[in-house]
């Protein structure tokens, strides 16, 4: 390619994209290969500095979380902590965080408070995060848990069932009180979080749950197996779709994230003492790798906030691929 041709593939009406002076002079004593190499690593340099100074100035505002009162079942550890912590660095600052015993939920409080104020110009005063004991499998707890929300910010605009259980038995050795517990904490809670949720936003104008299902409510896991877990899984599926239909014209959106394998802090104990079910797990999974709980930040805060506004009854997967296969 001739110099002359080469100089049109950088756009004449863009200045910034042109490289600095003694990249121009080295680029006319190089070969047609290396002029390009030249060339396009000054271009992206240049996107490196503007995007840092972009990544300070613009966002878009439906994203923020800022304003918003909300509550994650299950957030006291796990894949529900790093809901909680994802809504606080999308500027949430009043949080319920509601688990089975209350003082681990005051714990992930404060421990969230901390981690906010950290390199910045937030103050603990500033955030009203609250931890509350409650059993999902418990109507009553559940409602109760929403009663001291709701004495505490006065609404509630995102709810997040989180709280679940897995475990893995056969079908023929699976414990029928194994199997009652799973479905009472996993279906069961995973209804009344949504229904106490809708009965507070329908009179205030609307809101977003997200219930927490997997990628198992769409596949079949192997090696290990887990009946009731995945058919639990598909039965909270359905419902977020059965549930937003009902709610759609009262102003209360209900979606559904379904996570693959996710390195938690318990998955990383178990497979600790199983790399063959990790390599399996990866093997089959096209990108790969199994997920850090961080990987579903994004998902979690899109289907919470008023980025998802025309969006209810869907389901988002984030499984690196698995269920592609």
């Amino acid at each position: 390619m001739s110099t002359r041709l080469f100089s049109r593939a950088i756009p004449s009406s863009s200045r910034t994209l042109l490289p600095s002076s003694s990249q121009a002079i080295a680029a006319s004593r190089a070969s047609s290969s290396q002029r390009q190499r030249i060339l396009v690593g000054a271009q992206v340099r240049w996107n490196s500095a503007v995007a840092a100074k972009a990544r300070k100035e613009k966002f878009l505002p439906d994203f923020s979380m800022a304003g918003k009162a909300t509550m994650i079942t299950g957030g006291a550890r796990g894949l529900g902590y790093e809901f909680c912590r994802a809504f606080v660095q999308s500027g949430c600052t009043s949080l319920a965080i509601v688990d089975l015993k209350e003082e681990e939920a005051e714990e992930s409080a404060r421990t969230l408070v901390t981690e906010a104020c950290l390199d910045s110009d937030m103050d603990p005063k500033d955030y009203q995060i609250i931890g509350i004991g409650c059993d999902v499998s418990s109507e009553l707890s559940v409602q109760q848990a929403y009663r001291r929300t709701m004495d505490t910010f006065g609404r509630i605009d995102s709810v997040v069932a989180s709280a679940g259980i897995v475990e893995n038995y056969s079908a023929f050795d699976y414990p029928f009180d194994r199997i009652k517990r799973l479905y009472d904490i996993n279906v069961h809670g995973a209804f009344f979080t949504a229904r106490e949720a809708a009965r507070h936003m329908i009179p205030q104008g609307g809101g977003s749950v997200v219930l927490v299902a997997s990628m198992s409510a769409n596949i079949v896991n192997i090696p290990q197996p887990q009946t009731p877990y995945n058919s639990a899984k598909a039965a909270v599926k359905h419902m977020a779709s059965s549930l937003a239909v009902e709610w759609a014209k009262k102003g209360v959106r209900v979606n559904c994230l379904s996570p693959g394998y996710m390195l938690t802090k318990l998955t990383k104990t178990i497979l600790a003492h199983d790399q063959e079910l990790k390599k399996t797990w990866e093997s089959l999974t096209p990108m790969g790798r199994m997920g850090d709980p961080e990987d579903l930040s994004g998902a979690i805060v899109f289907l919470a906030s008023d980025a998802s506004r025309f969006m209810t009854g869907s389901e988002i997967r984030v499984d690196g691929g698995y269920c592609c296969v």
